[in-house]
This record gives C-alpha cells, sequence and structure tokens, in this order.
C-alpha cells in the first residue's frame, strides 16, 4: 500500500530553493489532515546533488521527517536526462502515495517526464491541495486555474499512484519547526554515463530590478493607468515598494514581465499590495491575494478586487494618487 507524502528537493549552487522549503511546510499540513482521518504519512524530502549531505537539517527544520539523499556526480546540476531518472526510480522503488513539486523551470521540464515514466497523472500549477475528509481514502483534492483563469477546477488521481502536482512559487508559506533531525536514507541508482547534453558553461544573469516575488511592498498598476506610471512610481518610491503589473499593462510594452503578477506571472505574497486601476480578474487576483493587506483604488465599484480587498477606494487612480503620495509624504518624511 502506498503511502508517505515525497516532495523533490531543488537546489542550485548547493542552495535550496524557496519552493522546496514552502512544499515541504504545506507537506506537514497534509500530513496532519491524514492524521485526522487516521492514517500515517511521512513528509520525506528527495534531495539530489552532489556533496549536499549539509543541507539536509534545513529539510528537517521546515517539515521533513525523512530525506531519500540521492548523491552522484552527474546530479551536481539538476537536468533533464539524469534527475527525471532518479526521481522516477524513487518513486518506484519507494511507492509514494503523493509526490509534490515547484513549478520552476527545472520543476515543470521534469515533473511531466516523471510522471509518464511512473504511469500516473499531473496536476500542474496547482493553487490549493487538500486531503478529501469526506472519504476513506488518501485521495488528494488539488485546485488549480482552468481556462485562462477565469475559472477553477478541482481534479482528483482516484486510479493510480503516485499523486503528483506540480505547485508555483509563493503559493504556499514556508514554516520553521523546532527539530532539525531526522532520519537520512541513501539511495543509490545508476546513470548513464553518456549525457543527453553537455553543460560548457553557465552564466547567472544579472537581474535588473529587485525580485517583486520577494517584495514588502508592492504598487501594481493595471492597463488603465499606462500613460500615468509616474503617478505609480512615485508612490513606490515614497513607500520604498516595488512596482507590479498587470497582463494587460505588461502587454502594452511599458513594463516587462519581469514585474508581471498572476497566473502568467509572478505570484506574490507582500505585507502590502496596493492595486491600481486593476479589475481583479482572476488570472490576476491568483497570484497575489495571499497579501497581508490588499488595498484596491478602482472608478468601478463594483470591480472584483474590491471582492478580496481589506480596503477599497472607489475613485480614479489618476485622482487618488497625487493625493496620497502627498500625505504619505508629509507622514513618513
Amino acid at each position: 500500500m502506498t503511502k508517505d507524502i515525497f516532495v523533490y528537493i531543488e537546489t542550485r549552487q548547493n542552495i535550496v530553493a524557496e519552493v522546496s522549503l514552502q512544499l515541504l511546510s504545506e507537506a506537514r499540513k497534509l500530513k496532519g489532515q491524514y492524521a485526522e482521518k487516521g492514517m500515517n504519512h511521512d513528509v520525506v524530502a528527495v534531495l539530489p546533488g552532489y556533496q549536499i549531505e549539509n543541507l539536509t537539517p534545513i529539510l528537517f527544520r521546515y517539515g521533513a521527517d525523512k530525506v531519500i539523499l540521492c548523491e552522484h556526480e552527474k546530479l551536481k546540476e539538476a537536468t533533464t536526462q539524469h534527475t527525471t531518472k532518479v526521481l522516477a526510480d524513487v518513486i518506484r522503488h519507494c511507492q509514494p502515495d503523493s509526490v509534490l513539486i515547484g513549478a520552476t523551470v527545472i520543476g515543470r521540464d521534469i515533473a511531466p517526464r516523471v510522471a509518464a515514466r511512473v504511469d500516473t497523472g499531473l496536476t500542474a500549477d496547482a493553487t490549493i491541495i487538500e486531503v478529501d475528509m469526506t472519504s476513506d481514502t488518501s485521495l488528494l483534492l488539488v485546485t488549480r486555474p482552468a481556462f485562462g483563469g477565469n475559472l477553477f477546477g478541482t481534479i482528483v488521481c482516484p486510479n493510480h499512484r503516485p499523486q503528483m502536482a506540480t505547485i508555483r512559487p509563493n503559493v504556499f508559506e514556508k514554516i520553521e519547526k523546532e527539530a532539525n533531525q531526522g532520519e537520512i536514507i541513501r539511495f543509490e541508482t545508476e546513470l548513464d554515463a553518456t549525457d543527453w547534453v553537455e553543460i560548457l558553461k553557465r552564466e547567472v544573469q544579472q537581474a535588473k530590478a529587485n525580485d517583486i516575488a520577494k517584495a514588502r511592498i508592492i504598487v501594481s498598476a493595471g492597463r488603465s493607468m499606462v500613460k500615468h506610471m509616474d503617478l505609480i512610481r512615485s508612490l513606490a518610491d515614497t513607500l520604498h515598494a516595488e512596482v507590479g503589473a498587470s497582463r494587460g499593462l505588461v502587454e502594452t510594452g511599458v513594463l516587462g514581465k519581469d514585474v508581471q503578477v498572476g497566473q502568467t506571472g509572478k505570484t506574490v505574497r507582500p505585507l502590502v499590495y496596493i492595486a491600481c486601476g486593476i479589475s481583479g480578474a482572476v488570472q490576476h487576483t491568483a497570484g497575489m491575494d495571499k497579501a497581508e493587506c490588499i488595498i484596491a483604488i478602482n472608478s468601478d465599484p463594483n470591480a472584483a478586487i474590491f471582492q478580496i480587498a481589506h480596503v477599497g477606494i472607489v475613485g480614479d487612480a489618476v485622482t487618488i494618487l497625487p493625493k496620497l503620495t502627498e500625505e504619505l509624504n508629509k507622514i513618513l518624511n
């Protein structure tokens, strides 16, 4: 019988990806839901790499009960060929009940390949994962945006194991626990001697701006603000905030995709999110509805953004923003 929740741990230059820690914490919550049903599931981190045993304490601290350590020189960098092979081998050998993978460039590459090799399904870009408390099985209810973000669909995988899903970064919160020790299981697998793709050189691209995914305050603009970005930047400068954008604004070319918030952009969890002239389509709110405080400015009193906003201001952002910036300058300076 299958059991346990496996989390693929992505690393780069011996640093654990934030999304992997977020998934460990979320897996811990799923473990608690299973316990309510009388089911014992462990949270198991699958850590491929080379000379990376020193990373195991952080995995235990964020939720892992066990770590499956897969060390091989060919796993020093995550690759389609070798990472897929080792994950599929681990799954076949251990038969977990579910596998969670971060929806990063690497995760989106390997997850469908692994699912195909172990003959199971895959739900991509999930935003909600919970245990089905109405049945006597270990079934997971995995929710993701569908039809361009206009609807949310809940997907189940009742007939195959493991239940697999990729989850976008910052959808879940990473939460530390006290323990930083647990069981380490060493897993050995044979890897092809010949590499399908040879990495000749790796260059780290320098970011042109701060990553909005890590911003504490974001001032975000909709398409209607295309000719008034000076007002957005002025408010952002006053608050020492980052500038974000809806897909509609990015499509005008005024701002790059690196600051786009939403289903096809980035998922953010700032302390304060100020939405200026943003209607609140599901495509956008899927990327920012976890913000601690959402302030919405929109001239349409029926705009969907007001349904999730903590503070709503009905009015023209072009008129309101200069006054808001002026008052904040008096307070902060």
